[in-house]
Protein backbone atom coordinates (compact mmCIF):
# COMPACT_ATOMS: atom_id res chain seq x y z
CA UNK A 1 0.00 0.00 0.00
CA UNK A 2 1.59 2.91 -0.77
CA UNK A 3 -0.37 6.77 0.99
CA UNK A 4 1.59 10.10 -0.16
CA UNK A 5 0.27 13.67 1.27
CA UNK A 6 1.10 16.26 -0.62
CA UNK A 7 3.28 14.06 -3.34
CA UNK A 8 5.33 12.68 -0.06
CA UNK A 9 5.24 9.69 0.89
CA UNK A 10 3.90 9.47 4.80
CA UNK A 11 6.75 8.88 7.02
CA UNK A 12 4.78 5.93 8.45
CA UNK A 13 2.14 3.70 7.56
CA UNK A 14 -1.64 3.07 10.11
CA UNK A 15 -1.95 0.16 11.47
CA UNK A 16 -5.69 0.84 10.26
CA UNK A 17 -6.81 2.61 7.31
CA UNK A 18 -10.23 3.01 6.68
CA UNK A 19 -12.57 4.65 3.91
CA UNK A 20 -15.99 5.94 4.36
CA UNK A 21 -18.33 7.41 1.97
CA UNK A 22 -20.64 9.95 3.00
CA UNK A 23 -24.02 10.83 1.27
CA UNK A 24 -24.47 14.86 1.32
CA UNK A 25 -28.00 15.78 1.17
CA UNK A 26 -30.05 19.00 0.63
CA UNK A 27 -31.65 20.85 3.33
CA UNK A 28 -35.30 19.46 0.92
CA UNK A 29 -34.50 16.04 1.94
CA UNK A 30 -37.56 15.35 4.20
CA UNK A 31 -39.68 12.24 5.06
CA UNK A 32 -43.42 12.14 4.30
CA UNK A 33 -45.86 11.44 7.52
CA UNK A 34 -46.30 7.45 6.30
CA UNK A 35 -42.20 7.43 6.37
CA UNK A 36 -41.14 7.46 2.79
CA UNK A 37 -37.62 9.35 2.11
CA UNK A 38 -37.78 12.71 -0.37
CA UNK A 39 -33.81 12.41 -0.84
CA UNK A 40 -31.93 15.28 -2.37
CA UNK A 41 -28.73 14.27 -2.50
CA UNK A 42 -25.70 16.86 -3.59
CA UNK A 43 -22.57 14.99 -3.15
CA UNK A 44 -21.05 11.40 -2.02
CA UNK A 45 -17.77 12.34 -0.25
CA UNK A 46 -15.29 9.83 1.12
CA UNK A 47 -13.65 10.41 5.07
CA UNK A 48 -9.96 8.53 5.55
CA UNK A 49 -9.44 7.13 8.73
CA UNK A 50 -6.08 6.87 9.79
CA UNK A 51 -4.72 5.30 12.97
CA UNK A 52 -1.44 4.53 13.72
CA UNK A 53 0.99 2.16 16.32
CA UNK A 54 3.77 3.84 18.13
CA UNK A 55 5.18 6.46 16.43
CA UNK A 56 8.84 8.07 16.88
CA UNK A 57 8.31 11.71 17.60
CA UNK A 58 9.79 12.81 14.43
CA UNK A 59 7.48 10.23 12.32
CA UNK A 60 4.52 11.90 14.47
CA UNK A 61 5.84 15.39 13.92
CA UNK A 62 6.56 14.78 9.66
CA UNK A 63 2.47 13.06 9.80
CA UNK A 64 1.06 16.22 11.43
CA UNK A 65 2.80 19.03 10.05
CA UNK A 66 1.66 17.38 6.21
CA UNK A 67 -1.57 17.75 7.54
CA UNK A 68 -1.51 21.56 8.96
CA UNK A 69 -2.67 22.97 5.96
CA UNK A 70 -6.55 24.09 5.30
CA UNK A 71 -6.83 21.72 2.56
CA UNK A 72 -3.96 19.21 1.39
CA UNK A 73 -4.04 16.17 -1.20
CA UNK A 74 -3.62 12.62 -0.29
CA UNK A 75 -2.38 9.70 -2.49
CA UNK A 76 -4.08 7.00 -1.48
CA UNK A 77 -5.66 3.39 -3.13
CA UNK A 78 -9.47 4.11 -3.23
CA UNK A 79 -11.71 0.62 -2.41
CA UNK A 80 -14.15 2.42 -4.47
CA UNK A 81 -12.27 2.77 -7.91
CA UNK A 82 -10.55 0.05 -7.26
CA UNK A 83 -7.26 2.34 -7.84
CA UNK A 84 -5.32 4.28 -6.88
CA UNK A 85 -6.27 8.11 -6.63
CA UNK A 86 -5.61 11.46 -5.48
CA UNK A 87 -8.41 14.07 -3.40
CA UNK A 88 -7.95 16.91 -1.88
CA UNK A 89 -9.03 16.77 1.74
CA UNK A 90 -8.73 18.15 5.12
CA UNK A 91 -8.23 17.00 8.46
CA UNK A 92 -10.61 17.23 11.45
CA UNK A 93 -9.08 16.13 14.85
CA UNK A 94 -6.21 15.16 15.63
CA UNK A 95 -4.70 12.93 18.48
CA UNK A 96 -2.21 11.54 20.29
CA UNK A 97 -0.84 10.15 23.25
CA UNK A 98 2.53 10.00 25.09
CA UNK A 99 3.80 6.10 25.15
CA UNK A 100 7.29 6.08 26.78
CA UNK A 101 10.59 8.06 26.97
CA UNK A 102 13.61 6.03 27.62
CA UNK A 103 16.33 8.43 27.68
CA UNK A 104 16.21 10.89 24.89
CA UNK A 105 13.93 8.70 22.88
CA UNK A 106 10.06 9.04 23.28
CA UNK A 107 7.37 7.14 21.47
CA UNK A 108 4.04 8.34 20.55
CA UNK A 109 0.74 5.75 20.33
CA UNK A 110 -2.41 6.42 19.10
CA UNK A 111 -2.30 8.80 16.83
CA UNK A 112 -5.77 8.84 14.84
CA UNK A 113 -6.81 11.40 11.93
CA UNK A 114 -10.37 11.56 10.25
CA UNK A 115 -9.30 13.45 6.51
CA UNK A 116 -13.00 14.74 4.50
CA UNK A 117 -12.55 15.04 1.49
CA UNK A 118 -13.32 18.71 -0.04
Amino acid sequence: MLIKINGVEIAAYPKEFTVTALDLDAETTTRTADGTLNRDRIAVKQKIDLSFGPLLWADMSRILKATENIFFEIYFPNPESGEYETKTVYVGDRKAAVMIKKEDIIMWKGLKLSLIER
